[in-house]
């Protein structure tokens, strides 16, 4: 695998390697090994699943405090714009966010760390969305941004009225009024 690190520091993009004949493809979706080498040691403990439709965009979310959670994230069917946002207060790179586009034609992955609010938009009619996270999901520790906040300024690539989204989403707060990880 081709580990690719981000603007951000410890945000990673991670291109396998594709062996591909007649019959299909093979490639190594993760490999602890491999992957503490790189990015360092992180205790995945479940694995997640979701499908959504065209024009879906689930985030920004992230979990506070002793519940935060690093995610390895990928699309499995279809397509999607995956973005990552730095809430760490003391990091360089508070409040920047990187983007990138994962698929299941470029099998890209893409690895969050703790610290960060994740989000992504479905470009493709249907898409499967599969994430390994290092913690467990606690409701009270959940925490959220806006999607559309004017001061992370995502580029979003569609109209914002086709976007579709949860109610819970929609009231997310702004940035500057987000809690953040020091």
């Amino acid at each position: 695998m081709n580990y690719i690190e981000t603007d951000i520091k410890g945000v990673f993009i991670i291109e396998p390697k594709v062996f591909e004949d007649a019959r299909g493809y093979f490639m190594e979706a993760w490999k602890q090994s491999e992957f503490e080498q790189y990015i360092g040691e992180v205790d995945f403990i479940q694995d997640n699943e979701s499908k959504s439709c065209f024009g879906v965009l689930r985030g920004l979310h992230y979990q506070k405090g002793e519940y935060s959670q690093a995610k390895l994230v990928r699309v499995i069917k279809g397509s999607v714009l995956d973005v990552a946002v730095d809430i760490r207060r003391s990091s360089p790179t508070f409040g920047k966010h990187v983007m990138v586009e994962l698929n299941e034609d470029n099998k890209r992955q893409f690895y969050i760390p703790r610290g960060f609010a994740h989000g992504f938009l479905v470009l493709s009619e249907e898409a499967v969305f599969t994430y390994k996270v290092d913690n467990v999901y606690a409701p009270q520790a959940e925490a959220g941004i806006r999607w559309d906040d004017k001061t992370l300024d995502i580029k979003w690539p569609i109209d914002p009225v086709k976007v579709i989204t949860s109610d819970k989403d929609l009231r997310q707060p702004a940035f500057a009024d987000a809690v953040y990880f020091e």
